[in-house]
Formats: structure tokens, C-alpha cells, sequence
């Protein structure tokens, strides 16, 4: 069995959104360890926050198993150019698509280039998500409770609004909640507010789209080693990163991949309204 990093880790403070390449130890994203079997093969995806972290190991995983993928991002440029270079390893076509989220000319332009890359999508993951920490409620700044609105729940909803006409039957929704949706830490209040609504917009879609046969789920992680968290948690946090999980540690984004390549599979073809949780032994609700 493969072991991975336990804390303490070491103190390591980065601009948001912070960069992969950057951190230590990096992040596992199954770069030398997935192995792919055809269970996406000839599909076409879109994913966004692909540039690294849980993005990037679900686009390998996909790449692997046999699906061209495109990969939206915000300006991380070096951490996305390396997961396109995997994903063309794996003998995929992979289209690199920056820009900003919060702005919805850029959510509509993200479906309109993967659609004119692959001519469809059979596979959209709505993963890209801002984060910010605060000790109290008056330290919130309104651009911030907006932004982070905007880029993980509206977002999402431009995304999934535009690309559902390019989706046909047996095609497969999956969006990025966290345990926090019905856990929330009081230091990540906007983050929280948003990962619940995900998970209620989840079920509620997949309700909505059950008639056309798209499915749609959600995956709820628990702590994921990834540039988000050395970004936005204060130094005492990232140290301890991990530690209060029944498993003493925090995921790796390898460790999460597999849930999304087996919603996004055919084998899940009567799986649509779940929430699964990768959690290292924390229930979800």
C-alpha cells in the first residue's frame, strides 16, 4: 500500500491561487501512479480549476481512461501547461482555456471553445472554486462574499446552463461540493455558503435533467492537499493540515479521481442526485 505526507507541514505562504510546482510536499496528482483502462474512452470533457490540484488528477485520470479534455483555469499558466502535457502524454487532445469564471462572457466562451475543439461534451466537472479565510464576520469584504458567489455557484450555473444544449444522453454532470457543505468551518464562511449550495443545485439538477438522461452528481472531499489551502490558511492551519481526520492526514487529489472517473463512467448509468464524499473517515450528512 502506497503512504502518503503527514503533517507537520512546513510553513509555506503563497498569493492566491497559488502554484502546484510551488508547494512541498507536491501534490499527488497520479502523474507516475494512475492507471487507465478505457472506461472513458472517445469522451469528450470539459473541467475547470484544471490547472492543478483535484482538477488536475481528475484530467489525467480522464486522459487515461481514454477522454480528449479540455481544462479552464484562471492564470496559472505553468501548473496548466504541465497538466496538458500529461494529458497529451496520454495520447489526448487537451485545450487550454484561461480566463475568469466570475465573468460570464468567459464561462459561455469556456463551452463554445471545448464544443468547437470537440465537437460536444459528454463530461462537464465544475471544480474551479475561490476560497478565503477570515476570524470574523465584519472582515469580509463584499467584493470578496461576491466573488466567491460568482466563481463557484454562479459560475457553475452559466457553465452548466450553456453546455446542457452540447450534452446528449448518457452524458454526466459533476460538480466540486466539500465536507464543509454541511460542516462549515466559521474561518471559511463564504466557502461553505457556496459548497452547500452546490450540493442543493446538484440534486436539484439532476432531477431537473433525469428526463433527457444527463446525469448529475457531486463529490464532497474532505482536506485535499492542493495550492488552495498553502494559499488561503493561515501558517498554524497548513501545518496541522489533515490531522483531524479519523486517517490523520490529508488526501491526496490522486486519491479523489477515481470517484470522478466512475460517475463520469457508463457504469454509473443509474447514479445521478448522490453526493459522495472522499473525506479519510470524516461522514458526510
Amino acid at each position: 500500500m502506497k503512504t502518503y505526507p503527514t503533517p507537520p507541514f512546513d510553513d509555506q505562504p503563497q498569493a492566491a491561487p497559488g502554484s502546484q510546482h510551488k508547494m512541498h510536499p507536491v501534490p499527488d496528482c497520479g502523474e507516475e501512479s494512475y492507471v487507465g483502462s478505457g472506461r472513458l474512452a472517445g469522451k469528450k470533457a470539459l473541467i475547470t480549476g484544471a490547472d492543478s490540484g483535484i482538477g488536475r488528477a481528475v484530467a489525467i485520470a480522464f486522459a487515461r481512461e481514454g477522454a480528449d479534455v479540455a481544462i479552464a483555469y484562471l492564470n496559472e499558466h505553468e501548473d496548466a501547461t504541465e497538466t496538458a502535457n500529461w494529458i497529451e502524454a496520454a495520447g489526448r487532445n487537451c485545450v487550454l482555456l484561461p480566463g475568469d469564471l466570475a465573468d460570464r462572457d468567459q464561462c459561455l466562451a469556456v463551452v463554445e471553445q471545448t464544443v468547437a475543439a470537440f465537437g460536444r461534451i459528454d463530461i462537464l466537472v465544475n471544480n474551479a472554486a475561490f476560497q478565503a479565510t477570515h476570524s470574523s464576520l465584519s472582515e469580509i469584504a463584499d467584493e470578496d462574499w461576491v466573488r466567491a458567489m460568482n466563481v463557484n455557484v454562479t459560475g457553475m450555473f452559466r457553465i452548466c446552463q450553456a453546455a446542457e444544449p452540447h450534452m446528449k444522453p448518457g452524458s454526466s454532470i459533476i460538480n466540486t461540493s466539500s465536507v464543509n457543505s454541511d460542516m462549515p468551518s466559521p474561518s471559511l464562511l463564504m466557502y461553505s455558503t457556496t459548497k452547500a449550495a452546490i450540493a442543493n443545485f446538484t440534486a436539484g439538477l439532476a432531477q431537473l435533467l433525469g428526463e433527457k438522461n444527463i446525469r448529475v452528481n457531486s463529490v464532497a472531499p474532505g482536506p485535499i492537499w492542493t495550492p488552495l489551502i498553502v494559499s488561503t490558511m493561515s501558517s498554524e492551519d497548513v501545518k496541522s493540515f489533515g490531522s483531524q481526520t479519523p486517517l490523520k492526514r490529508p488526501g491526496q487529489p490522486v486519491e479523489v479521481a477515481p470517484l470522478y472517473v466512475m460517475l463520469a463512467s457508463d457504469e454509473s448509468s443509474y447514479v445521478s442526485g448522490s453526493r459522495l464524499g472522499v473525506t479519510g473517515g470524516k461522514p458526510i450528512l
